[in-house]
């Protein structure tokens, strides 16, 4: 999934917030006075904005939670009365409790929506949802989410993979290869990739200590106010001279309990993908980069983990840029 939209579709972006309750899976449905219907809460996307970041913003502004997104849901297109195509990106989404608390720090303060465009906000179980939306269309990505649910795939944290952004050419930089820099290009993809990333609720951030990477990752460490680790293996150098501690790595952060940022270079990738194929389904082994350049400079991938008795399980991907 990219989160650059097309210029030729009205692109609008959303969330199914969902929570369980004495056992039961319950979502969160608003009311649109205007057109007296029961829909998710969903918007259009603002200017140079990412599906991502309108999804968790339109939430907000709708239902007045501030949410994590989840797995992405199968997208809804429909023909408007102008005769215009409008896809809506959903995601699986829960409202952001205490442990989420650095990633809403580096997201804009969002105002309510006024209650003539949504007077109310009630949660149903899913069954009640289904009969109460009033687009039998919409029934399909909570179709979705029932069954994530009901395979154990709902309930995810996220691992979100970064390459750098556009660095200044090796051949034009006259020091150290550790030392060189972002171009004006790659730190405004360094900034773009904050509301992207806050989406997805990083708690931490773990990067090559490498110039260009710190100073990737370093807007969203700032805006969320938590540290940043360096790991000397996440570099070109260190992952040259043992592989096996950037894999390690990745084990490390599929097993942690919050979501988490890494930030590398491209020569890394392939290990970094073939650790989270080792611990993926088939379908998501193959939805996972496998040629260069793997991603594109300031391009995430972010992989959703469930954690199982067996231990985790990478159960859906998707990549988006920050840059339009």
């Amino acid at each position: 999934m990219s989160s650059t939209p097309s210029t030729t579709v009205v692109e609008a972006a959303g969330a199914l917030v969902w929570r369980v309750r004495t056992g039961r899976l319950q979502v969160a449905l608003v009311h649109r006075p205007r057109y007296r219907d029961w829909s998710w809460p969903k918007g259009k996307l603002d200017p140079d904005e990412t599906v991502v970041a309108a999804a968790w913003r339109e939430v907000a502004e709708e239902t007045g939670h501030d949410v994590v997104l989840g797995v992405p849901l199968p997208p809804l297109e429909y023909t408007l009365s102008d005769g215009r195509l409008k896809r809506v990106h959903y995601w699986a989404a829960q409202v952001a409790g205490r442990d989420d608390a650095a990633a809403l720090r580096a997201r804009p303060p969002v105002p309510r929506a006024s209650r003539d465009e949504i007077d109310q906000v009630r949660w149903y179980d899913v069954e009640a949802a289904a009969a109460r939306l009033t687009r039998p269309g919409d029934r399909a990505p909570l179709v979705a989410l029932v069954a994530a649910h009901a395979k154990g795939r709902l309930d995810t944290r996220a691992v979100i993979v970064a390459r750098h952004g556009t660095a200044k050419r090796r051949s034009t930089w006259p020091d150290g290869e550790e030392s060189r820099p972002l171009t004006p290009v790659g730190r405004r993809q360094a900034a773009q990739l904050v509301p992207v990333v806050s989406a997805f609720g990083a708690v931490r951030v773990v990067t090559s200590p490498w110039r260009r990477c710190v100073e990737t990752a370093q807007p969203y460490a700032s805006g969320a106010q938590v540290p940043i680790e360096n790991v000397a293996a996440l570099s070109e150098h260190g992952h040259a001279h043992a592989p096996q501690d950037v894999a390690a790595l990745v084990g490390e952060l599929l097993q942690w309990p919050g979501d988490s940022l890494l930030c590398t270079h491209r020569p890394v990738l392939p290990t970094v993908m073939q650790a989270l194929a080792a611990h993926a389904r088939r379908s998501v082994r193959e939805a996972l980069p496998a040629d260069e350049p793997y991603l594109h400079p300031g391009q995430v991938l972010v992989a959703h983990v469930a954690q199982r008795a067996s231990g985790p399980r990478v159960v859906a991907v998707e990549t988006h840029r920050s840059w339009m």
